[in-house]
């Protein structure tokens, strides 16, 4: 009898050895398709966040292409302009030069006639047309000339 008890304690424990080791077969199962799970959620992550990381440079191509752009054309706007500026400042240095000119000679004409409309050049050599005009005109000239935004339009 004894030898039949001890026959059914270690069936017993082969048993029980036999569904722990199937119990730890199926949590090593489980953990497995855990793990991968988890790799399978990690390797989706890590994509999305390249895709969107490849999204935003190709984003930032885009805007960096528009500055240059940008940067180029008011280079070349500003540049057009700078050279029109010059020719302006030009123009308006011979214009200046000029009228200071012609109001040296107005003021010339005014000293010698003195205020007084007599005909300075009289005499034989001045029986031109162009003569008389100027002596006419002389007459006329005892205000300096001024300068006006209509004068540098042409």
């Amino acid at each position: 009898m004894e030898s039949s008890s001890s026959g059914t304690t270690s069936s017993t424990i082969q048993t029980s050895s036999g569904s722990e080791e199937n119990l730890m077969e199926q949590r090593k199962r489980k953990r497995m398709l855990s793990n991968r799970e988890s790799a399978r959620r990690s390797r989706m992550k890590k994509q999305k966040l390249l895709d969107d990381l490849t999204a935003q440079v190709n984003q930032l191509k885009k805007e960096n292409s528009e500055i240059v752009t940008s940067v180029s054309i008011t280079t070349q706007h500003y540049l057009t302009v700078e050279a029109e500026n010059s020719v302006l400042r030009a123009q308006l240095d011979e214009l200046s030069h000029r009228l200071e000119s012609l109001n040296d000679i107005i003021d010339f004409l005014d000293i010698n006639t003195n205020g007084i409309c007599s005909n300075p050049l009289t005499g034989p050599e001045t029986d031109d047309f162009l003569a008389n005009q100027m002596n006419m005109n002389m007459c006329y000239m005892n205000q300096p000339l001024m300068a006006s935004s209509d004068a540098l339009l042409y």
